[in-house]
Protein backbone atom coordinates (compact mmCIF):
# COMPACT_ATOMS: atom_id res chain seq x y z
CA UNK A 1 0.00 0.00 0.00
CA UNK A 2 1.07 3.45 -0.67
CA UNK A 3 2.76 5.71 1.74
CA UNK A 4 -0.35 7.68 3.26
CA UNK A 5 -0.19 11.89 2.82
CA UNK A 6 2.23 12.95 5.87
CA UNK A 7 1.53 16.14 7.84
CA UNK A 8 4.15 18.93 6.71
CA UNK A 9 6.32 20.37 9.78
CA UNK A 10 4.33 23.86 9.39
CA UNK A 11 1.54 22.03 10.54
CA UNK A 12 0.45 22.95 14.04
CA UNK A 13 1.29 21.32 16.85
CA UNK A 14 -1.05 18.83 18.15
CA UNK A 15 -1.74 17.03 14.61
CA UNK A 16 -0.68 13.72 14.31
CA UNK A 17 1.11 12.03 10.98
CA UNK A 18 -0.43 9.51 9.81
CA UNK A 19 1.01 5.87 10.30
CA UNK A 20 3.14 4.57 7.75
CA UNK A 21 1.42 1.37 7.44
CA UNK A 22 -1.51 0.02 9.19
CA UNK A 23 -2.18 -3.67 9.79
CA UNK A 24 -5.64 -4.54 8.47
CA UNK A 25 -7.83 -6.63 10.67
CA UNK A 26 -11.19 -7.62 11.15
CA UNK A 27 -13.02 -6.92 14.41
CA UNK A 28 -15.55 -9.43 15.68
CA UNK A 29 -18.31 -6.30 16.20
CA UNK A 30 -21.51 -7.07 17.96
CA UNK A 31 -24.50 -4.68 17.58
CA UNK A 32 -27.85 -5.12 20.37
CA UNK A 33 -30.78 -3.78 18.20
CA UNK A 34 -33.06 -4.05 20.45
CA UNK A 35 -33.91 -0.97 21.72
CA UNK A 36 -33.35 1.15 18.11
CA UNK A 37 -36.50 3.05 17.19
CA UNK A 38 -37.58 2.63 13.61
CA UNK A 39 -36.11 6.74 13.40
CA UNK A 40 -33.01 6.64 15.40
CA UNK A 41 -32.57 10.05 13.91
CA UNK A 42 -35.48 11.27 16.53
CA UNK A 43 -38.45 13.03 14.61
CA UNK A 44 -36.55 12.69 11.10
CA UNK A 45 -37.73 10.00 9.03
CA UNK A 46 -36.15 11.51 6.39
CA UNK A 47 -32.59 11.62 7.79
CA UNK A 48 -33.35 8.32 8.97
CA UNK A 49 -33.70 6.48 5.80
CA UNK A 50 -31.30 8.41 3.69
CA UNK A 51 -28.69 6.76 6.08
CA UNK A 52 -30.84 3.59 6.67
CA UNK A 53 -29.80 2.95 2.86
CA UNK A 54 -26.53 1.74 3.56
CA UNK A 55 -27.70 -1.13 5.34
CA UNK A 56 -30.06 -2.34 2.07
CA UNK A 57 -26.87 -1.70 -0.19
CA UNK A 58 -23.62 -2.89 1.72
CA UNK A 59 -24.39 -6.37 2.82
CA UNK A 60 -24.60 -7.69 -0.97
CA UNK A 61 -22.02 -5.03 -2.26
CA UNK A 62 -19.05 -6.34 0.25
CA UNK A 63 -19.90 -9.89 -0.05
CA UNK A 64 -19.70 -8.90 -3.79
CA UNK A 65 -16.36 -6.81 -2.84
CA UNK A 66 -14.98 -9.99 -0.79
CA UNK A 67 -15.41 -12.30 -3.82
CA UNK A 68 -13.97 -10.18 -6.21
CA UNK A 69 -10.91 -9.61 -3.88
CA UNK A 70 -10.20 -13.55 -3.11
CA UNK A 71 -10.39 -14.49 -6.86
CA UNK A 72 -7.66 -11.40 -7.24
CA UNK A 73 -5.28 -12.79 -4.64
CA UNK A 74 -3.88 -15.70 -6.60
CA UNK A 75 -2.69 -12.77 -9.24
CA UNK A 76 -1.17 -10.09 -6.57
CA UNK A 77 2.93 -10.12 -6.74
CA UNK A 78 3.20 -8.12 -3.79
CA UNK A 79 2.90 -9.57 0.03
CA UNK A 80 2.45 -6.55 1.34
CA UNK A 81 -0.11 -5.70 -0.73
CA UNK A 82 -1.46 -9.24 -0.82
CA UNK A 83 -1.63 -8.60 3.35
CA UNK A 84 -3.69 -5.62 3.11
CA UNK A 85 -5.85 -7.35 0.37
CA UNK A 86 -6.56 -10.49 3.11
CA UNK A 87 -7.32 -7.68 6.09
CA UNK A 88 -9.41 -5.89 3.66
CA UNK A 89 -11.40 -9.41 3.23
CA UNK A 90 -12.08 -9.97 6.70
CA UNK A 91 -13.41 -6.43 7.42
CA UNK A 92 -15.79 -6.34 4.30
CA UNK A 93 -16.76 -9.60 5.55
CA UNK A 94 -17.84 -8.28 8.77
CA UNK A 95 -19.23 -5.33 7.72
CA UNK A 96 -21.68 -7.22 5.46
CA UNK A 97 -22.75 -9.45 8.65
CA UNK A 98 -22.87 -6.05 10.46
CA UNK A 99 -25.78 -4.41 8.55
CA UNK A 100 -27.45 -7.55 7.54
CA UNK A 101 -28.24 -7.52 11.11
CA UNK A 102 -30.03 -4.10 10.94
CA UNK A 103 -32.54 -5.29 8.01
CA UNK A 104 -33.24 -8.43 10.24
CA UNK A 105 -34.47 -5.69 12.99
CA UNK A 106 -36.35 -3.85 10.46
CA UNK A 107 -38.32 -6.76 9.07
CA UNK A 108 -39.56 -7.88 12.34
CA UNK A 109 -40.66 -4.24 13.21
CA UNK A 110 -43.15 -3.79 9.83
CA UNK A 111 -40.28 -2.59 7.07
CA UNK A 112 -39.76 -5.60 5.30
CA UNK A 113 -36.47 -4.89 2.77
CA UNK A 114 -36.90 -7.47 0.46
CA UNK A 115 -38.34 -5.75 -2.45
CA UNK A 116 -35.23 -3.82 -2.94
CA UNK A 117 -32.49 -6.15 -1.26
CA UNK A 118 -33.41 -8.03 -4.44
CA UNK A 119 -32.82 -5.63 -7.06
CA UNK A 120 -29.22 -5.60 -5.28
CA UNK A 121 -28.92 -8.85 -5.02
CA UNK A 122 -29.46 -9.43 -8.42
CA UNK A 123 -27.02 -6.35 -9.66
CA UNK A 124 -24.00 -8.18 -7.48
CA UNK A 125 -24.66 -11.98 -8.05
CA UNK A 126 -26.07 -11.98 -11.56
CA UNK A 127 -24.83 -8.46 -13.45
CA UNK A 128 -21.60 -8.41 -11.73
CA UNK A 129 -21.20 -11.77 -10.74
CA UNK A 130 -18.83 -14.50 -12.64
CA UNK A 131 -19.10 -15.20 -15.86
CA UNK A 132 -19.09 -18.50 -17.84
CA UNK A 133 -15.88 -18.28 -20.54
CA UNK A 134 -15.96 -22.00 -21.07
CA UNK A 135 -15.32 -23.03 -24.81
CA UNK A 136 -14.60 -19.18 -25.86
CA UNK A 137 -11.32 -18.08 -27.42
CA UNK A 138 -9.35 -17.22 -25.12
CA UNK A 139 -11.26 -18.02 -21.88
CA UNK A 140 -8.57 -17.55 -19.33
CA UNK A 141 -7.93 -14.43 -20.19
CA UNK A 142 -11.15 -13.03 -21.02
CA UNK A 143 -11.82 -14.46 -16.83
CA UNK A 144 -9.32 -12.71 -15.66
CA UNK A 145 -10.33 -9.48 -17.79
CA UNK A 146 -13.76 -9.58 -16.45
CA UNK A 147 -12.39 -9.97 -12.93
CA UNK A 148 -9.70 -7.04 -13.51
CA UNK A 149 -12.85 -4.82 -14.57
CA UNK A 150 -14.94 -5.31 -11.56
CA UNK A 151 -11.89 -4.69 -9.15
CA UNK A 152 -11.69 -1.29 -11.04
CA UNK A 153 -15.30 -1.05 -10.01
CA UNK A 154 -14.64 -1.52 -6.39
CA UNK A 155 -11.95 0.81 -6.81
CA UNK A 156 -14.21 3.43 -7.78
CA UNK A 157 -16.94 2.15 -5.04
CA UNK A 158 -14.18 2.60 -2.00
CA UNK A 159 -13.70 5.84 -3.34
CA UNK A 160 -17.38 6.90 -2.11
CA UNK A 161 -17.43 4.73 0.83
CA UNK A 162 -13.85 6.36 2.42
CA UNK A 163 -15.57 9.95 1.88
CA UNK A 164 -18.68 8.49 3.61
CA UNK A 165 -16.26 6.86 6.74
CA UNK A 166 -14.53 10.24 6.75
CA UNK A 167 -17.47 12.11 6.71
CA UNK A 168 -19.21 9.89 9.87
CA UNK A 169 -16.50 10.67 11.58
CA UNK A 170 -16.26 14.34 10.73
CA UNK A 171 -20.08 15.21 11.96
CA UNK A 172 -20.65 16.05 15.35
CA UNK A 173 -24.03 17.38 14.74
CA UNK A 174 -25.49 14.13 14.94
CA UNK A 175 -23.92 13.17 18.81
CA UNK A 176 -26.24 16.61 20.18
CA UNK A 177 -29.22 15.11 18.39
CA UNK A 178 -29.75 12.48 20.37
CA UNK A 179 -29.03 9.96 17.77
CA UNK A 180 -29.46 6.29 18.72
CA UNK A 181 -25.52 5.65 19.85
CA UNK A 182 -25.68 2.07 18.99
CA UNK A 183 -26.32 2.75 15.30
CA UNK A 184 -24.07 6.17 15.47
CA UNK A 185 -21.31 3.34 16.78
CA UNK A 186 -22.12 1.16 14.05
CA UNK A 187 -21.74 3.60 11.21
CA UNK A 188 -18.54 5.17 12.93
CA UNK A 189 -16.84 2.15 13.70
CA UNK A 190 -17.72 1.20 10.23
CA UNK A 191 -16.23 4.32 8.09
CA UNK A 192 -13.86 4.63 10.86
CA UNK A 193 -12.51 0.98 9.18
CA UNK A 194 -13.49 2.63 5.34
CA UNK A 195 -11.28 5.45 6.16
CA UNK A 196 -8.30 2.95 7.54
CA UNK A 197 -8.40 0.70 4.08
CA UNK A 198 -9.00 3.26 1.92
CA UNK A 199 -6.07 2.65 -0.74
CA UNK A 200 -6.25 -0.69 -0.60
CA UNK A 201 -8.84 -1.54 -3.27
CA UNK A 202 -7.06 1.36 -5.28
CA UNK A 203 -3.72 -0.15 -4.82
CA UNK A 204 -4.74 -4.06 -6.06
CA UNK A 205 -6.46 -2.18 -9.04
CA UNK A 206 -2.84 0.00 -9.83
CA UNK A 207 -1.12 -3.44 -9.28
CA UNK A 208 -3.47 -5.56 -12.02
CA UNK A 209 -3.62 -3.51 -14.26
CA UNK A 210 -3.44 0.27 -13.47
CA UNK A 211 -5.05 1.68 -16.89
CA UNK A 212 -5.73 4.83 -16.44
CA UNK A 213 -9.25 5.40 -18.88
CA UNK A 214 -10.73 1.86 -17.09
CA UNK A 215 -10.67 3.54 -13.58
CA UNK A 216 -12.22 6.70 -15.34
CA UNK A 217 -14.72 4.55 -17.77
CA UNK A 218 -15.83 2.37 -13.65
CA UNK A 219 -16.15 5.67 -12.04
CA UNK A 220 -17.95 7.44 -14.37
CA UNK A 221 -20.90 3.72 -14.60
CA UNK A 222 -20.78 4.37 -10.45
CA UNK A 223 -21.15 7.33 -9.79
CA UNK A 224 -24.64 7.95 -11.21
CA UNK A 225 -25.19 4.42 -10.83
CA UNK A 226 -24.85 4.95 -7.13
CA UNK A 227 -26.72 7.72 -6.81
CA UNK A 228 -30.03 6.11 -8.38
CA UNK A 229 -29.73 3.44 -6.50
CA UNK A 230 -29.40 5.60 -3.12
CA UNK A 231 -32.37 7.37 -4.14
CA UNK A 232 -34.83 4.96 -5.23
CA UNK A 233 -33.86 3.42 -1.46
CA UNK A 234 -34.65 6.37 0.43
CA UNK A 235 -38.42 6.36 -2.09
CA UNK A 236 -38.42 2.74 -1.07
CA UNK A 237 -37.83 3.12 2.72
CA UNK A 238 -40.22 6.39 3.36
CA UNK A 239 -42.71 4.84 0.99
CA UNK A 240 -42.62 1.66 3.12
CA UNK A 241 -42.19 2.78 7.05
CA UNK A 242 -44.71 1.20 8.92
CA UNK A 243 -45.36 4.42 11.12
CA UNK A 244 -46.57 6.20 8.03
CA UNK A 245 -45.99 6.28 4.02
CA UNK A 246 -44.17 9.21 3.05
CA UNK A 247 -42.60 11.04 -0.04
CA UNK A 248 -38.30 12.35 0.31
CA UNK A 249 -38.84 16.08 -0.68
CA UNK A 250 -36.10 19.04 -1.15
CA UNK A 251 -36.80 20.86 1.65
CA UNK A 252 -35.80 17.30 3.88
CA UNK A 253 -32.44 17.34 1.91
CA UNK A 254 -31.96 20.79 2.79
CA UNK A 255 -33.00 20.68 6.11
CA UNK A 256 -30.35 17.29 6.65
CA UNK A 257 -27.29 19.49 5.41
CA UNK A 258 -27.87 22.30 7.83
CA UNK A 259 -28.93 20.55 10.59
CA UNK A 260 -26.18 18.06 10.46
CA UNK A 261 -24.09 18.86 7.66
CA UNK A 262 -24.65 16.00 5.33
CA UNK A 263 -23.24 17.07 2.24
CA UNK A 264 -25.59 18.67 -0.59
CA UNK A 265 -26.14 17.37 -4.26
CA UNK A 266 -22.93 19.75 -5.63
CA UNK A 267 -20.66 18.47 -3.26
CA UNK A 268 -21.05 14.82 -3.97
CA UNK A 269 -21.04 15.52 -7.78
CA UNK A 270 -17.57 17.30 -7.57
CA UNK A 271 -16.21 13.61 -5.27
CA UNK A 272 -15.90 12.78 -9.17
CA UNK A 273 -13.11 15.56 -9.84
CA UNK A 274 -10.23 14.07 -7.79
CA UNK A 275 -10.42 10.55 -8.48
CA UNK A 276 -10.36 11.43 -12.90
CA UNK A 277 -6.64 13.07 -11.95
CA UNK A 278 -3.76 10.96 -13.60
CA UNK A 279 -1.97 11.39 -9.96
CA UNK A 280 -4.70 10.23 -7.82
CA UNK A 281 -4.31 8.15 -4.58
CA UNK A 282 -6.69 7.59 -1.69
CA UNK A 283 -3.99 8.57 0.83
CA UNK A 284 -4.59 12.03 0.02
CA UNK A 285 -7.39 12.64 1.72
CA UNK A 286 -8.87 11.14 5.09
CA UNK A 287 -6.86 10.61 8.41
CA UNK A 288 -5.85 7.11 9.01
CA UNK A 289 -4.72 8.56 12.63
CA UNK A 290 -8.24 9.79 13.02
CA UNK A 291 -9.82 6.56 12.19
CA UNK A 292 -7.46 4.15 13.94
CA UNK A 293 -8.23 6.97 17.20
CA UNK A 294 -12.08 6.03 16.65
CA UNK A 295 -11.57 2.39 16.57
CA UNK A 296 -10.02 2.61 19.67
CA UNK A 297 -12.70 4.49 21.55
CA UNK A 298 -15.34 2.49 20.00
CA UNK A 299 -17.59 0.70 22.09
CA UNK A 300 -18.43 -2.50 19.79
CA UNK A 301 -14.41 -2.08 18.83
CA UNK A 302 -13.21 -2.23 22.21
CA UNK A 303 -15.83 -4.81 23.15
CA UNK A 304 -14.66 -7.16 19.99
CA UNK A 305 -11.20 -7.03 21.46
CA UNK A 306 -11.82 -7.67 25.17
CA UNK A 307 -13.21 -10.84 23.41
CA UNK A 308 -10.39 -12.16 21.14
CA UNK A 309 -8.25 -10.80 24.26
CA UNK A 310 -6.25 -7.98 23.06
Amino acid sequence: MSEPARVSDAEPAGVVADPDQVALRPRDVRFDWSQLPMHWVPGDPFTTHLLNVLHLLLPEGERWFVQVFTQALPLIKDERLAEDVRGFIGQEAIHAESHEGVLEHFAAHGLDPERYVGQVRWLFRKALGDRDFTGRRNADRRREEWLIERAAGVAAIEHFTAFLGDLILNMPKLDTADVDPVMLDLLRWHGAEEVEHRAVAFDLYQHLDGRYWRRVRQMLVVAPGMAAMWFQGVRFLMANDPTGRRRPRLRDAIRARRRYGLPGLWRLFWLVVPYLRPGYHPSQHGSTSQAVAYLASSPAAMAADQRAGR
